[in-house]
């Protein structure tokens, strides 16, 4: 192949690669995955190519190079294994496992897939993994037996004298190439059906709740608003309290649904011009209902003027609103601090609450899919715990990185930084 079709089979490989990481990890309940190739001959034994369910790309990184060895071992004894979780990822799935599975084709390893879990597998998503793990050997393999074929066709057809010796050889290559068209024909109908019962749930579900849903805040609005003198003060108070409910409702539905499309690969990111100092102005305003009456004052920080710059505008919109959202949920009196700053190619916000802080032993879940600090605080205060997982995700998408800190009864401090370039 020539270099141009050789470099449209390796983009190809590598996009097949990042959707079986984000499936792997949706198969294990989120879990962090890592998929690494192996290149026979290449010292190194295995090379890091997808990852899914990282906080950061650096995150990802460097618990590859914490697992290089265990890796290697895997691939070159094509036997699965499992270790604790060490490096970075440690510190936020404590007691959690790396299971290691081998990617064999051909009766090869051709990569490895990383699994790192705090909760065991059942047995149906540990089905689905084994099937996912054998169509992506093949996807690893299939362009070099590929290749191999080709050459040794085109060098018999070129050397007619030497055909019967390589024969055989040719015979061997097409049946396997065979085998693995057949093969992968089976495993992407096995993983089609699959997605297609979760697909048509998620859009059964988008399609029943949320257009109801809709119906019933924009009829509530209506009469809220045509009929404000004739209703007495407790009916007001009644569809008031019927509103908040319907809208937090419809919050935590498209949650649900972005999620979703993150972890399905179905959320390009879209690089606009965008104003930061517009942005916060705009989340600032978005979240006046979740503030109501509280004695809570949301102050926006800019210390330097913030130029245009170029990002993902509904992402960035997206990321602020949940983290401002979430601490005027959690702050009863005091402030809410918004800001932002740009440090050379990279957008720094953060959020600074004087609310009801998160203690050290919680502070390591909180990002995990309907995480509560406090099960009763459900009650309390409205969520089911999706917006900081949310959060994560689209940080991972956007290779961006965050950090907490909190102290219980004091406050807490979130910062994430995107990646941006000057508009």
């Amino acid at each position: 192949m020539d270099t141009t079709s050789n470099q449209a089979a390796e983009d190809r490989l590598t996009h097949a690669l990042r959707i079986s990481a984000s499936q792997a990890s949706s198969l294990a309940g989120g879990a962090a995955v890592l998929l690494f190739t192996h290149i026979e001959g290449d010292p190194s034994s295995g090379r890091l190519r997808a990852a899914a369910g990282f906080s950061s790309a650096d995150e990802a990184r460097e618990t590859a190079a914490a697992l290089e060895e265990i890796v290697r071992s895997t691939i070159d004894t094509a036997e699965p294994q499992s270790a604790p979780v060490t490096g970075p990822l440690a510190a936020r799935l404590e007691g959690a496992t790396c299971h290691v599975l081998p990617l064999i084709a051909r009766k090869r390893s051709v990569g490895a897939l990383v699994i790192a879990s705090a909760t065991a597998l059942s047995s149906e998503a540990n089905r689905a993994v084994e099937t996912l793990t054998w169509g992506t050997a093949c996807q690893i393999d299939h362009p070099s037996l590929s290749a191999r074929f080709e050459m040794l066709f085109a060098e018999s057809e070129k050397h007619l004298e030497a055909a019967d010796e390589q024969s055989d050889e040719l015979l061997k290559l097409s049946e396997d190439l065979f085998a693995q068209d057949i093969e992968l024909l089976r495993n992407n109908e096995k993983l089609g059906k699959i997605e297609k019962l979760k697909n048509d749930f998620i859009e059964k579900m988008s399609r029943e709740l949320r257009t109801p849903l809709n119906s019933i805040i924009e009829s509530t609005i209506t009469v809220l608003s045509s009929e404000h003198e004739n209703l007495s003060l407790s009916s007001r108070q009644t569809l008031r309290h019927a509103l908040d409910e319907g809208t937090a409702f419809q919050r935590t539905l498209q949650n649900i649904l972005d999620l979703w499309r993150v972890k399905q690969d179905e959320f390009p990111i879209e690089i606009q011009e965008l104003s930061v100092a517009d942005i916060i102005d705009e989340t600032i305003f978005s979240v006046q209902d979740t503030v109501g009456s509280k004695p809570v004052e949301i102050v926006k920080v800019i210390p330097n003027p913030v130029p245009r710059i170029r990002a993902d505008l509904a992402k960035v919109n997206q990321i602020l609103f949940l983290l401002l959202d979430n601490a005027a949920k959690f702050t009863e009196e005091g402030s809410v601090k918004i800001g932002a700053r740009l440090e050379e190619d990279r957008l720094h916000c953060w959020i600074e609450d004087t609310g009801i802080g998160i203690c050290p032993d919680d502070q390591r879940y909180i990002w995990n899919e309907f995480y509560q600090v406090d099960d009763r605080a459900s009650t309390r205060y409205r969520g089911a715990g999706l917006g900081l997982t949310l959060v994560h995700d689209l940080l991972a998408l956007l290779d961006g990185d965050s950090l907490l800190q909190s102290e219980l009864g004091v406050g807490t401090r979130v910062e994430f930084s995107v990646p941006v370039v000057l508009a």
